[in-house]
């Protein structure tokens, strides 16, 4: 059994660390978001300029997208756009995931100990985004905010903004734009800070949206409301990025971004707005196939992910209720990698899976320089932290068989390894199907965290589409109505597979009673 657990670790080791992606010396891999109109943002086609998102069938577009075709250029490189969460991005580059971040991201001084900027290639202009018929829509300055719930995007300069409205209720900041534009329409906040063409985007998406320029407005420093090309410090090629993005006039830059607001996909809101229902079945019309290809790869990764991980949980359960040696030595060796399986299980089980992700994704390529694929990488994840959550239970369900029959077992001269496949595992496996189908359904939803590495699942695909459409609460009612549908299939199947197996358990008895009556 030691030798068949240390076997199945190594294979599953060799299949994970196998390392893929496109060849650097082939692109030039440039991380953000996708998602922050218009200097960035997700579509369908090609049209309009846009590049290749890696991992999909779909294309990136804005700005930001621009301005990186100028640096890949002048680099002579092809650009792959790498979509990739606010909160990921400086762990992408810092570990080698990505080669440069476009971004819209300000050389804040914290940032500039981690990375490296170039030069600038706009500056931002502080703005207010309110709701149009709400209580602050005629304000003027920031002194006008007194009493209003406001809140600004997390990990950027917008922060350090709220401090300097005097009176506000601060809120706590939020993961991006979407999340405020939400909060926004639902009355949950007041008004968040933005910048001029992200706010001029809001405003034309959704009337009930109002930008407002203040004066006095905000106090800003020139490292916060510039935006760079942020790179690792050992990359030789800022001299070659600074010479492209001092070619691009300011005058360029206006105008690149006027196109931009021009050209992004922004459906223009009507007067008279469409039922709730009309609105969730043109998100799912407009939108299935992205819809279908992020349930698809929610389904792969839950699936293999309860598979290898029940089977991890049987191997380790059947290890660790295995009895001692009688070699000293191998006693000692059994008893090191009880700890070590102490310790893994103790560690997946007591931290949250979204860690582990951050950790192992970003973790390994920065240490060992292990570059895994996004998709195998979220399997590994999901797997090893299933494992250690059915390997308790596979524990429990063996101590739930009678000693009897292992005392029997041991009479007819069986091994710990014949007693456990003929006669334990097979009553182990029935006992816990009910807690591995408990697994597999949170394992289904789960999977949502996995969008931290930009894994493109269920809820990624769905947020993607949110930030396109501005229809939040529409598409993540479509989202819950999906995972619903994939949960509650889940459940009647595993039920139905749990009849089975009583069914068959009872003919099996009826079978055995019915010969030993004949033969008596």
């Amino acid at each position: 059994m030691k030798q068949k657990l240390s076997i199945f670790l190594l294979a599953l080791l060799a299949v994970f660390s196998t390392v893929t992606g496109v060849k650097a010396d082939e692109y030039l891999r440039v991380g953000m978001e996708a998602a922050y109109a218009p200097f960035n943002w997700t579509q369908e086609d090609d049209s309009n300029g846009a590049v290749p998102i890696e991992g999909t069938n779909q294309f990136a577009n804005g700005y930001d997208v621009q301005v990186a075709k100028k640096i890949a250029a002048a680099l002579d490189k092809e650009l792959l756009v790498v979509k990739t969460k606010w909160e990921g991005l400086v762990p992408a580059l810092t570990s080698g995931k990505i080669d440069m971040i476009i971004a819209g991201m300000s050389p804040t001084e914290e940032r500039k100990k981690e990375i490296a900027f170039s030069d600038s290639y706009y500056t931002s202009e502080p703005v207010m985004v309110v709701a149009r018929e709400g209580q602050f829509a005629n304000a003027t300055s920031i002194s006008d905010f007194a009493g209003a719930n406001i809140t600004a995007q997390q990990g950027v300069w917008h922060v350090d903004l709220l401090p300097q409205l005097e009176g506000a209720v601060i809120q706590t900041p939020m993961g991006d734009f979407s999340q405020m534009r939400q909060a926004l329409a639902s009355g949950i906040i007041d008004a968040y800070i933005s910048e001029r063409p992200e706010a001029l985007t809001a405003e034309a998406a959704n009337k009930a949206f109002k930008m407002l320029t203040l004066d006095p407005g905000f106090e800003v420093s020139p490292s916060d409301a510039e935006i760079a090309v942020g790179m690792r410090k050992d990359d030789e090629r800022i001299e070659q990025v600074n010479q492209a993005l001092a070619a691009f006039s300011e005058e360029e830059q206006v105008a690149l971004m006027d196109q931009m607001i021009e050209n992004q996909p922004v459906e223009e809101a009507t007067e008279e707005e469409p039922s709730f229902i009309t609105q969730v079945w043109n998100i799912v019309v407009n939108n299935w196939q992205q819809l279908l290809r992020g349930t698809g790869m929610t389904l792969l990764i839950s699936i293999l992910g309860t598979v290898i991980g029940t089977g991890i949980g049987l191997l380790i359960g059947v290890f660790r209720t295995a009895p001692t040696a009688s070699s000293k030595a191998m006693a000692i060796v059994q008893k090191v990698l009880g700890w070590l399986i102490n310790i893994y299980i103790e560690v997946f089980r007591g931290t949250p899976m979204i860690v582990q992700s951050m950790v192992i994704y970003y973790g390994t390529a920065q240490a060992f320089g292990l570059n895994l694929d996004r998709t195998l990488a979220a399997i590994f994840i999901v797997s090893i932290n299933t494992g250690a959550y059915m390997s308790e239970i596979v524990r429990g369900g063996i101590f739930a068989v009678d000693k009897g029959q292992f005392e029997a077992a041991t009479a007819l001269g069986f091994t710990h390894n014949q007693t456990m496949r003929k006669i334990v595992l097979p009553q182990v496996i029935r006992n816990i199907l009910p807690a591995t189908g408990n697994e597999f359904v949170i394992n289904i939803k789960d999977t949502s965290v996995l969008n931290v590495i930009s894994v493109v699942e269920l809820y990624f695909s769905g947020n993607t589409v949110a930030t396109q459409t501005y229809q939040y609460f529409q598409t993540f009612t479509v989202i819950a109505i999906i995972y619903f549908i994939l949960t509650f299939t889940v459940t009647r199947i595993l039920r139905a597979i749990e009849k089975g197996f009583d069914m068959d358990n009872y003919t099996t008895g009826a079978n055995q009673m019915q010969t030993e009556v004949l033969h008596d």
